[in-house]
């Protein structure tokens, strides 16, 4: 009996021990019933079977194999699609999903062969179903990862607009306890609430501006009339406060005055100047130099120490990264390794072009920003 018949007339058993394995893998599946283990299994199996009965070209087959099969316009959702959706939201993992495609093919393939005995299978068939399930595979894959990318961007937003809220009210009380001079001990305790309340607001920050970004929304920037040479000496200002024992200097020269979003401009220097201090020399400055002429302002933070790896060096602001001996860092628990990407968002949403270098002599971060241009967000 060829395959496709084989699977239309034996659905009921084959959906019965698609069930019977899907029953096992936990925690997802339990308190699962039948109809939700079942899921869309008969529907996946019918254009499994479906696709065997149409007649393919070996060119049209060896597309396929590649992926490169054509997908129809305003397609409807598959039912492998349908059901990686229902599997996420009970609460599946994307191993558990490839497992129950897996466990398919093996046990339509071993009760097929039994019931073809004492013949033969057909070997194309048999290359033809794998394509098929290979296929149903990927559309589940493919649509489960989105699902499972959206829900998580979802939460990241909801608990980054959740804890704004009472994160301001401890930086307000602390504060209040701060402006009482109420003793030593009350100042010096409201003084630490102050800068963990302030750490934990940039933290916070960072993983919003990450959000936007991963769900395609860039870095929002208002531009207005900004004097950089004001901005990045206030945000100097406030990294010497909280960094008293390294030494940051300020560079100036030409025309500083522009259309930008200056709060936004700020941050990006401070994550570049962070990431200075954190990475860079002890016992050396961090140089902040600014250049200003007719078409744009370039500003570079520089720094002395260990050069940056060229293999590190080219994914540097990409998300998440961050420096080899990052482990060895006092403030290492600090850190999302988020501050070079979201610099560089920033420094795209501005229609400006972000770049680092390091060698055994300096390692720099250099941006070049354009005075003329229509920014985004």
């Amino acid at each position: 009996m060829r395959l496709a018949d084989f699977i239309l007339r034996n659905r009921e058993p084959i959906v019965a021990q698609w069930e019977a394995f899907a029953s096992t893998l936990f925690p997802a599946a339990a308190g699962m019933g039948s109809l939700a283990l079942r899921d869309h299994a008969k529907q996946i199996l019918e254009a499994v079977a479906r696709d065997l009965q149409t007649s393919q070209t070996r060119g049209a087959q060896h597309e396929k194999s590649w992926g490169q099969a054509p997908v129809p316009i305003d397609a409807p959702e598959t039912a492998a699609q349908t059901h990686a959706v229902l599997r996420a939201r009970h609460g599946f993992n994307v191993i558990q999903l490839a497992a129950e495609y897996r466990a398919l093919r093996a046990s339509v393939l071993r009760m097929w062969m039994d019931d073809c005995q004492p013949e033969a299978p057909h070997l194309d068939d048999i290359i033809r179903f794998n394509e098929a399930i290979d296929q149903a595979l990927a559309e589940s894959v493919g649509l489960f990862s989105e699902q499972v990318d959206l829900a998580r961007n979802l939460l990241l937003g909801m608990l980054g607009h959740d804890m704004r809220s009472p994160l301001q009210t401890i930086q307000v009380t602390a504060s209040y306890l701060g402006a009482l001079n109420a003793g030593e001990r009350v100042s010096e305790a409201a003084a630490r609430l102050i800068r963990s309340g302030a750490r934990m607001q940039s933290l916070l920050d960072d993983l919003c501006d990450f959000n936007r970004t991963r769900l395609g929304l860039g870095i929002r920037v208002t531009p207005t009339n900004v004097d950089l040479a004001k901005v990045f000496a206030d945000e100097l200002d406030q990294l010497r406060a909280v960094h008293p024992d390294r030494q940051i200097e300020l560079q100036l020269q030409g025309n500083t005055r522009g259309v930008w979003d200056g709060p936004r401009l700020q941050q990006l220097l401070g994550n570049l100047v962070i990431n200075a201090i954190r990475y860079g020399a002890s016992n050396a400055p961090v140089r902040v130099v600014v250049t200003g002429d007719e078409a744009e302002v370039r500003f570079e933070v520089r720094n002395s120490g260990p050069a940056i790896e060229q293999s590190l060096l080219e994914r540097i602001f990409d998300p998440l990264q961050r420096g080899p001996d990052h482990e060895k860092r006092r403030d290492s628990d600090g850190s999302l390794g988020l501050g070079l990407y979201i610099a560089s968002e920033i420094a795209k949403a501005h229609d400006a072009t972000i770049e680092a270098r390091s060698d055994q002599t300096e390692t720099a971060f250099a941006v070049r920003l354009p005075r003329n241009t229509v920014l985004s967000g």
